[in-house]
């Protein structure tokens, strides 16, 4: 199945990646926390888009594009343009260099995130996987 970021499919495609990948239930048996992916409008995206992710010990409990963030409170926050979230899906940008540098901007506890960097690293890991194109 075609998965193009950004897309509905692309989401459900790493919704299954995330629960069904045992790596990443692994490296994740311990991350707790509320997951949006701003991805500023740029480029062939026109509008900005926002992907939820509920991320329970190694599981994605839910995923979805929400319009707006409302009153939502994720544990993290990430916002990026779309050129920069795409380098990092292309293994172009280090995503760990990515929010040393602001190119991706994290809202949420910098501290925990860097205790977790292997659950980081492994969420893009499968991000990429399910990635097969990249809109245009």
């Amino acid at each position: 199945m075609a998965a193009i970021f950004p897309s509905p499919e692309w989401l459900n495609g790493l919704d299954e990646k995330l629960n069904g990948d045992k790596k990443y239930s692994q490296i994740a048996r311990n991350w707790e926390g509320e997951l949006c992916i701003l991805v500023e409008a740029g480029g062939p995206l026109k509008e900005p888009m926002i992907f939820y992710l509920d991320l329970w010990h190694g599981k994605c409990r839910k995923a979805e594009i929400i319009p707006e963030l409302g009153s939502l409170k994720p544990a993290f926050l990430l916002t990026a343009s779309f050129e920069n979230i795409t380098k990092i899906l292309k293994g172009e940008l280090d995503p760990m260099q990515a929010m040393m540098t602001r190119k991706l901007r994290v809202q949420g506890s910098m501290a925990y995130m860097m205790r977790n960097v292997p659950t980081v690293l492994d969420f893009v890991r499968c991000a990429r996987e399910v990635t097969t194109e990249i809109l245009s």
